[in-house]
């Protein structure tokens, strides 16, 4: 299964957690994984808490890690930070699945981090189990 969504800036980060659920619903596995895999290479998934505080936090502390610079990739497409970023936060997550739904802690949230939009991101989620 999979759906896409729409980023509105060029670096923001997006609640995924009500579709991935969703897309778990439809597959009927009760028990088993959810792989959520990003297919781009200048986009990530994280799993963490979701409100406006931490959202600018995750965003500062990504350009303090990669802060602007002659990346040499720049001279192709002038997106090294977000592949950078990207790269370091990986592309997808795994959750438990569990009685129907995604395991996750009480404040933890599936996110799609956009790091060169704004632009309608692919999700691909893939729920195994029985």
């Amino acid at each position: 299964m999979e759906f896409s969504i729409r980023s509105s800036r060029q670096k923001d980060i997006l609640d995924i957690t009500d579709l991935v659920g969703e897309s778990v619903r439809k597959s009927k596995i009760q028990d088993g994984i959810c792989l959520v895999f990003a297919p781009h290479a200048t986009a990530g998934i994280i799993i963490n808490e979701f409100e406006p505080n931490i959202k600018q936090d995750f965003e500062m502390v990504f350009d303090k890690l990669f802060p602007a610079a002659s990346y040499r990739h720049n001279s192709i497409d002038d997106n090294a930070q977000a592949h950078l970023k990207s790269g370091i936060i990986g592309s997808e997550r795994t959750v438990p699945v569990d009685g129907g739904s995604l395991l996750l802690g009480t404040w933890q949230r599936i996110l799609l981090c956009e790091f060169d939009g704004p632009r309608e991101r692919r999700v691909v989620v893939k729920v195994v189990g029985k």
